[in-house]
């Protein structure tokens, strides 16, 4: 048993992607091997997008790159009901750069809540639930305002494209959240006597986060 801390936490957001490079097959295996024209090396985050909606708009990492396929570390694909074989092709780019966004005061989560299907027979007396899906995530970021900063500017400039974009939280314990979603960003300051100036960003997710623990 353990217990952490968020304090020192870094926050990073793509700001470059390589030109997007396309999958002609994917596996079904504990994790998946992707066939590409590889120009890839381990340890570098992917953005895939797929027949399996399950994958779609989600962030890997890297793991042993040979030749023409690459294994996305981590991403079991073992279960053909989920990932129906021969549905995995399509296309993955690589992040470039990551920009750190400096000065965070708060950096919350909302949603991913388990949502129920509530029923119950004629016959019966009593209400059952099953689960259905999970409710729209996201993640809601308070910075302290100061517009020089190189990670104010990506923000802004993120926001403004509307574009599915990654961004990752290094843990001061080890290990990595991976997050893709839609950024927006308020740049009008908070003015409260007494107080930081701080603005505003939010992310919607467009998929599941990924979890790296080293």
């Amino acid at each position: 048993m353990s217990v952490s801390l968020p304090n020192g936490i870094v926050l990073a957001i793509a700001t470059a992607y390589a030109a997007a490079l396309s999958v002609t097959a994917a596996s079904n295996a504990s994790e998946a091997v992707l066939t590409v024209t590889n120009t890839y090396t381990a340890g570098d985050y992917v953005e895939f997008v797929s027949g399996w909606s399950r994958a779609n708009n989600r962030i890997f990492r890297v793991k042993s790159p040979t030749g023409a396929n690459l294994v996305l570390e981590g991403f079991d694909t073992s279960s053909t009901t989920q990932f129906p074989a021969g549905s995995g092709v399509g296309t993955v780019r690589r992040i470039n750069t990551w920009t750190q966004v400096t000065q965070v005061l708060s950096c919350t989560s909302s949603g991913g809540d388990p949502q129920y299907q509530t029923y119950s027979f004629l016959e019966q007396d009593f209400d059952s639930q099953i689960p259905t899906t999970t409710s729209a995530q996201s993640i809601a970021l308070e910075i302290a305002d100061d517009p020089t900063l190189a990670g104010y500017q990506a923000l802004k400039a993120t926001a403004l494209s509307r574009s599915n974009t990654a961004m990752r939280a290094t843990l001061p314990q080890g290990g990595f959240i991976l997050y893709s979603g839609i950024f927006a960003f308020d740049e009008t300051p908070s003015l409260s006597k007494g107080n930081l100036m701080s603005v505003k960003a939010g992310i919607a997710l467009q998929g599941r986060p990924v979890r790296y623990a080293t």
